[in-house]
């Protein structure tokens, strides 16, 4: 029997992997700031000034410190 819920989410796009910068720590709560300016809460491990890839709301770990390119569309 088909599972029309798992039909359902597979109609949604993939949540995307960001890179950001840590800005501060307050608990478990860490502050991230998006290469175009955004601000985001994401839970995880990482210290003030890492880069991290941030998915969903979790620090998935730590981003490579290359320069960044932002190309609006």
């Amino acid at each position: 029997m088909r599972n029309v819920y798992r039909d359902f989410l597979d109609l949604l796009p993939p949540r995307p992997l960001q890179v950001g910068t840590v800005l501060s720590i307050s608990g478990e709560v860490f502050t991230v700031e998006l290469p175009g300016g955004g601000i985001l809460q994401a839970r995880g491990q990482a210290t003030v000034g890492q880069r991290v890839f941030v998915r969903d709301g979790l620090i998935e770990g730590a981003a490579p410190n290359l320069p960044v390119v932002v190309i609006a569309v």
